[in-house]
């Protein structure tokens, strides 16, 4: 769709001239699909972090999530507490990589049920990735506070129940490299000190930082049962489901299409891979439910997080209302279409064709079997089976 049309779609949903610019801004496509290709391997080989977060997978089904988890993680020996990310203490362990053994500070990040937390590795579209699984509200907010906000009592929406953790500087990978780089002949090392052979690694963060996804249970986007016609235990399992797969699509478009941002498109694929994975198809009534839009908007819907930066008019806001609705139900149509079993690959190519796309593209009628033609392309002449 060209960008005349895309403007004469945003019109007829009542966008006014100045309106129409920013949500052609807004509505931006970033994700590189053309990167992948036939001989793009889904998934891909893990991630160089994922060794080390294996080992500790084994050693918690002997001594428990929270016990090996607090072993590693710094973070999560220092209780939550107003200032305390800028204590000594605390960035010595967080920052600088010291142990936090003999700091009167580190009296542990209190969990009430600590097994009631998990660690599993799960094999997405982009690669194994580890999980913390908080079955519990409480750890998940003390985890999520303390993995998330430095150990800080910062408050959480009641509807957060996902997190993930980008960047995370991993000092047991920062200390193994230390070691390796000791162990080598003066002669053969590429720098005189650690603190030149530092500089040389900082670029290189695939050495150092990790990723993982702290996960809850809990109702997802906090509806509740009731309004979907379910069992309170049945959907808090199809919760999980939803936020692990919705977390995944945007661990794959991050690793393989180059982009994860706070924007609709971005929700709408999550959304779909998270319900897919957990139902067997998508609502259109659902998404929106779970992003405040139905049965009506209301201040402090989930809707108001991808707002944009800087963030949209109201004008312009309450158009990309109706434009994400209309896409959502082209989207349904796509979904209600589709046959087969979905595997991880499957899953990937259904990320891939709705990240082929813009919102106003979506948002157009018969736009379900322009999604059709597209997953038929990256599914390639041997995999097409609509």
């Amino acid at each position: 769709m060209d960008r005349g049309i895309q403007a004469e779609r945003l019109a007829a949903l009542g966008a006014s001239p100045s309106e129409i610019e920013e949500l052609l801004v807004y509505n931006e496509n970033r994700f590189d699909v053309e990167a992948l290709g036939p001989e793009t391997e889904i998934p891909p080989s893990d991630e160089p972090f994922v060794s080390l977060w294996e080992g500790w997978v084994e050693e918690a089904r002997e001594r428990g999530a929270f016990a090996v988890l607090a072993g590693h993680l710094p973070q999560l020996r220092f209780p939550i507490q107003e200032g305390i990310s800028e204590t000594e203490a605390y960035r010595a362990a967080t920052r600088k990589g010291g142990s936090p053994d003999e700091l009167p500070e580190a009296t542990g990040l209190v969990i009430e049920r600590p097994e009631r937390i998990e660690l599993v590795l799960y094999t997405s579209p982009a690669g194994r990735i580890p999980l913390i699984i908080a079955r519990d509200r409480q750890a998940f907010v003390a985890l999520n506070r303390a993995l998330g906000k430095r150990n800080e009592p910062v408050p959480l929406q009641e509807s957060q129940g996902a997190l993930m953790i980008s960047g995370y500087n991993n000092w047991e990978r920062i200390h193994a490299l230390r070691r390796r780089w000791e162990s080598l002949d003066p002669a053969e090392r590429e720098t005189a000190t650690w603190n030149e052979e530092m500089a040389r690694i900082l670029p290189r963060r695939e050495l150092y930082q990790d990723r993982f996804i702290l996960l809850s249970d809990g109702p997802y986007s906090a509806v509740p049962a009731t309004e979907l016609g379910l069992e309170a235990t049945e959907w808090r399992e199809a919760s999980l489901t939803i936020r692990r797969d919705h977390e995944c699509a945007h661990y794959f478009t991050r690793r393989l299409l180059g982009s994860m941002r706070n924007n609709l498109l971005d929700e709408l694929i999550a959304d779909y891979a998270g319900m897919t994975a957990a139902t067997g198809c998508f609502r259109a009534e659902w998404f929106l439910r779970f992003l405040g839009l139905f049965p009506e908007y209301g201040p402090g819907a989930r809707v108001d997080v991808y707002r944009g930066d800087p963030p949209l008019s109201d004008g312009a806001f309450r158009v990309l209302h109706g434009l994400i609705a209309c896409a959502a139900e082209s989207v349904e149509r796509f979904d209600a279409k589709l046959k087969g079993p979905l595997d991880v690959r499957e899953k990937a190519l259904r990320i891939a064709t709705l990240a082929s796309f813009r919102l106003e593209d979506l948002a157009e009628p018969g736009a379900e079997n322009l999604l059709g033609r597209r997953l038929e392309e990256l599914r390639g002449p041997d995999q097409r089976s609509i």
